[in-house]
């Protein structure tokens, strides 16, 4: 089972990222996530925080132990280079490149433990608005609840419409 993480966009310059990376690279993850601790470079700590997320990714999404992973891949390529100007010497501009980077990891198991499907989560029906409205008129009808909702604010009355009592949804915060 392979679990992967990416971060993008890192305003680091891969070649300094590449030195950390090399340093963890075919570790178990909780053997890197020390090596990275006390690392003396800026680019440990994203990288110590994406391998993080690997392993969350792989706790919750394929309930994965995390004594069982071992970093299989990581690298990290070009990311978008932002080109800024420094005034120099005789009126002269040269450019300034900030180099960004984009870092992939990849984990995969020492002991294969034989799951390869994604945990699914039972996910309810989505609440329609229409159908809360027409419970919520049902109960203004049946008189349920009128006083002690009109007591907190929450019931608004439209003679005009006839439609009795509303429940108000959402609170605004101008004091409505």
């Amino acid at each position: 089972m392979e679990i992967k993480a990416s971060l993008n966009h890192l305003r680091m310059s891969a070649r300094k990222a590449r030195l950390v990376l090399d340093v963890v690279r075919h570790m178990p993850v909780d053997k890197a996530l020390d090596q990275l601790q006390f690392l003396n470079k800026l680019a440990s700590e994203p990288i110590k925080k994406l391998i993080e997320s690997a392993i969350a990714n792989a706790e919750h999404n394929f309930s994965l132990d995390k004594n069982n992973l071992f970093v299989k891949e990581i690298k990290a390529d070009e990311g978008v280079t932002l080109k800024r100007w420094m005034p120099k010497a005789h009126g002269r501009a040269t450019v300034i490149r900030q180099r960004g980077s984009h870092v992939h990891v990849t984990l995969a198991e020492i002991v294969e433990s034989g799951k390869k499907v994604a945990r699914k989560d039972k996910v309810e029906a989505p609440v329609k608005l229409e159908q809360v409205m027409a419970e919520a008129e049902k109960r203004a009808k049946s008189g349920e609840k009128k006083e002690g909702l009109k007591a907190k604010g929450k019931v608004n009355a439209d003679t005009k419409s006839g439609k009795g009592f509303t429940t108000q949804l959402f609170n605004r915060k101008s004091g409505q």
